[in-house]
């Protein structure tokens, strides 16, 4: 096999044919130029999904804009969930057109657009209303160009590199992308303490140089196939995951007196209608000649079992961040002395162990994976995140914080042992001339576990909170002075306020009792207990924890589910194009003198070949 590649790396002038790595008069050289050029763009488009939630009191002290206000409680979740939500509904269509016009084309212009975009976010000219939704309008363009790097760059590897070596390759690309979103929590809180404006203005220079090396170094490898634009496909797919991802965000806010909008006539409209529609997307996929979504790679063992597992290793540990924030910041900080201000930054820092396992885990494993396969590493990865949130079950809320690191640190390293041989996996086990679809294919079930994880854990932990909270509030305020009827309206309000006011590092007590005013008429005592460190904490402990174990259980189940699919998905599994052949189109025969492939590849086993198709190579470790 390593002569076939040899022989396919002579074609071309260099470039090599159906992702075999280049071998031409670069030397190599040019697989990491693709893998550092590439790495880059993952770590700044992911820093961006997660930058904005320490930077948000600061963003909307800048615009004037009180975000836990009445009415402006959308502005906070769109500024939050928008970015996640682009990145879940455009991937598959933008790796489709990287298929067809080029994917070094399409990664390229994403740079732009991301650049472009976050020059506007840094100039935004209103304050208000007017100037949350100019952030949120950028933040979902800036989101496009986003999806553009997302959605192609893990398809640039695969064509640049041997398929012996992508797991190394796709192993640092994923991990440098899954860190970027804790990065990001630490950056934007070190930026914002300085001008809100930094927290856009710091991609600029990073987009600038992207977006030139990227056009000087980088070649099109694999062949593209033009192709008329499943127009139907995606718009139906579009509106169907639009639909569903936005029931599921406003779900998380309070409707009609219930602490959630779960009975919302819009939200449930949402929600069977964004159904309905991706039922009717699949039906069209199906008979169409050239599919924006290739359905027909689901009967690729590995790829089916990949994607899946991946999906329920998202929802796992999506909104993961954002329940540590929380403990941090709400109970955790505040009773080791640190004030209500200061603790989101804190929460940043104080999460890095989660860091440092993904940074540790995933190189390693991806390097391993290549020699061994992908099924024990992805599989031993999601066991170990499983025994991680059982862990984080137990640990008390107020922890000891070497415990508190050494379980967020393992959560980490079972995602990076799951992430890149995961990844690997899926993009080796698809023809050639669909690894941008695939790429795309695979963002979209990752970046849509995020979000929905987002969604089902904040609702399970209002859930857990509306049941606990509004008596613990009843005692402790009425135990402070503050009259029993003021203090039974604030036990009314939803909760949903509460925990962003924790995640926005305000004072939560402070702001529930703003709008009576009875601080200004309660002894000094009184109100130096209430707004102090440690009366929330302690008054909250309880409801918030169990919400927490809710959460956790809840997550501990979606990772245990994902392992028991990732045992399923069969031994090492690659799929290569002959020299000379036409790409493989995975499609069912049909009555025509054009004959397709259908891949029934049952991975662990060799396949014939199809005369003038594709040889699949299946085996323990890498083909060689």
């Amino acid at each position: 096999m390593s002569g076939l590649a040899d022989r396919r790396g002579a074609e071309g002038a260099g470039a090599t044919l159906n992702g075999h790595g280049s071998t031409g008069a670069d030397g190599g050289r040019y697989k990491w130029i693709a893998l550092s050029n590439t790495t880059l763009s993952m770590t700044m488009a992911t820093i961006d999904a997660s930058i904005v939630i320490i930077a948000m009191p600061a963003i909307f002290r800048g615009i004037h804009l009180d975000p836990l206000a009445p009415g402006n409680v959308s502005y906070l979740l769109w500024m939050i969930i928008g970015y996640l939500l682009v990145t879940a509904v455009a991937v598959v269509t933008l790796g489709r057109l990287g298929d067809m016009y080029g994917r070094v084309r399409i990664y390229n212009l994403g740079f732009v657009v991301f650049t472009l975009a976050s020059i506007a976010l840094s100039l935004d000219p209103f304050y208000g209303s007017s100037g949350a939704m100019w952030l949120i309008g950028w933040r979902l363009i800036q989101a496009l160009g986003g999806s553009m790097l997302m959605s192609n760059s893990a398809a640039i590897l695969t064509d640049a590199f041997p398929a012996g070596k992508r797991g190394m390759a796709l192993g640092v690309n994923q991990i440098a992308g899954i860190s970027g979103q804790f990065v990001g929590l630490l950056l934007g809180g070190l930026l914002a303490a300085v001008d809100w404006r930094l927290v856009f203005w710091i991609n600029v220079p990073i987009g600038i140089v992207g977006t030139i090396w990227s056009y000087v170094s980088l070649r099109e490898i694999a062949t593209t196939k033009r192709a008329k634009i499943d127009w139907l496909g995606n718009v139906t797919f579009g509106l169907g995951a639009t639909a569903l991802l936005v029931a599921i965000t406003y779900g998380i806010q309070p409707y009609g007196g219930h602490p959630t909008g779960w009975t919302n006539p819009w939200v449930l409209g949402g929600l069977f209608g964004g159904a309905a529609m991706l039922v009717a997307f699949c039906l069209i996929e199906l008979h169409t000649d050239e599919p924006m979504f290739q359905l027909r790679l689901f009967k690729i063992r590995a790829f089916a079992a990949g994607n899946t597992a991946s999906l329920l290793g998202s929802i796992a540990r999506g909104g993961l961040q954002f329940m540590l924030v929380l403990w941090l910041a709400g109970i955790w900080l505040p009773l080791h002395g640190y004030n209500f201000v200061d603790t989101p930054l804190w929460a940043g820092i104080y999460m890095l162990p989660l860091t440092a396992g993904f940074l540790i885990a995933g190189p390693i494993s991806g390097t391993l994976s290549d020699k061994y396969g992908p099924r024990p590493f992805a599989t031993a990865g999601l066991l170990v995140a499983t025994c991680a949130f059982i862990g984080l079950i137990f640990l008390p809320l107020d922890f000891p914080y070497w415990l508190f690191a050494t379980i967020i640190f393992f959560n980490g390293v079972g995602s990076g042992l799951f992430a890149s041989p995961n990844t690997s996996a899926i993009m080796s086990s698809v023809p050639a001339r669909h690894r941008g679809s695939a790429s795309g294919m695979r963002s979209t079930f990752q970046n849509a576990g995020m979000s929905l994880s987002i969604g089902i854990f904040f609702s399970l932990l209002i859930a857990g909170l509306a049941s606990q909270l509004p008596p613990a509030l009843i005692r402790g305020l009425t135990a402070q002075g503050v009259p029993l009827h003021v203090a039974t309206q604030v036990s009314h309000l939803p909760p949903v306020a509460t925990v962003f006011a924790a995640l926005l590092g305000y004072n939560p007590v402070q702001h529930l009792l703003k709008s009576s005013g009875v601080l200004n008429h309660l002894p000094a005592h009184n109100v130096a207990v209430l707004t102090g460190r440690h009366f929330f904490p302690t008054m909250i402990a309880g409801a918030f924890h169990h919400g927490l174990v809710i959460v956790f259980t809840a997550a501990a189940c979606m990772s245990l589910a994902g392992a028991l699919v990732s045992l399923l998905r069969g031994k090492q599994f690659y799929y290569e194009d002959e020299p000379g052949a036409s790409p493989v189109s995975p499609q069912v025969p049909r009555p025509s003198p054009a004959v397709h492939e259908t891949p029934q590849l049952n991975a662990g086993t060799t396949n014939g070949r199809t005369p003038g198709a594709s040889a699949p190579v299946a085996g323990g470790g890498a083909a060689e």
